[in-house]
């Protein structure tokens, strides 16, 4: 053979190469995903924050009455179950309450979640290079992990320097370094494409389930409401403030007919 002849491209070479081209593209579809799902997390995590701090407070609050007034009428009745009952289920979801909005205060999180774009194209970057769903061996998915969760946690925290730190130590880890024969890199390559599917339909379904949750509802209008120029979350809280009201004229007209010992 000339040895300016050019090599052909083996069938195996071919499938291998066909197969990177696929994995390229779904590793692309991945970290976009998974970028959505991490914005749409940490974006509902800080308006729950924002909502139990501005709302979460006056239901705690209002609950808190409405558990007193139970309370009393059930002092004024005790023998009468129905109204005992609901004293101790008013003074349960008064504890419920009183819990998340003591949550909330304790957690901090930001009134909204805004990444920049230099933000999210470092996230894309760091979730193409070191996925769990990239790994070979039960080691690597491993390794990848806590790579991933640590990304996870500085892009929700807008920690660029974090992030830019996870890709440098990725790159210097011996994970990073590819294995070696066509047939292991093809059966490498396949079994990451399968790995890569399967968390793309995790991601869907979490996507759907976060789209469809309560949160996300009032989330929505609340934003739609913001683009309108009017506050849903202070309306809300005003119309709180006045059941409190309410709820304390009824408190004090229960304690003046409470019998007198």
């Amino acid at each position: 053979m000339n040895a300016d002849t050019p090599r052909r491209v083996t069938p195996e070479e071919q499938e291998l190469d066909n197969k990177r081209a696929e994995l390229a593209v779904l590793e692309a579809q991945l970290a976009e995903w998974e970028l959505e799902c991490a914005t749409l997390q940490a974006a509902l995590r800080a308006f729950e924050g924002r909502y139990l701090r501005c709302v979460g407070r006056l239901y705690a609050e209002l609950d808190a009455i409405e558990a007193q007034i139970a309370e009393a009428l059930a002092r004024q009745h005790p023998n009468d179950p129905t109204t005992v009952a609901n004293a101790a289920q008013a003074r349960a979801q008064a504890q419920e309450s009183a819990e998340a909005a003591h949550e909330a205060d304790s957690l901090r999180t930001p009134d909204a979640f805004s990444p920049s774009d230099g933000l999210k194209k470092l996230y894309r970057d760091v979730a193409k290079h070191v996925h769990p769903d990239l790994g070979t061996t039960e080691e690597d998915r491993s390794r990848r992990h806590q790579f991933m969760a640590d990304a996870n946690h500085a892009y929700q925290h807008g920690d660029e320097a974090g992030l830019w730190a996870i890709l440098h130590a990725w790159e210097q880890s011996p994970a990073s370094v590819p294995g070696e024969g066509i047939g292991a890199d093809l059966v490498r390559v396949i079994r990451q494409i399968a790995q890569v599917k399967a968390r793309l339909q995790t991601l869907e379904e979490e996507l759907a389930q976060c789209h469809a949750s309560e949160l996300y509802q009032l989330y929505v209008q609340v934003e739609e409401a913001a683009a309108q120029g009017r506050d849903l979350l202070a309306v809300m809280a005003e119309r709180l403030e006045r059941q409190i009201a309410d709820a304390r004229r009824r408190l004090a007209e229960t304690i003046q007919r409470s019998p007198q010992i």
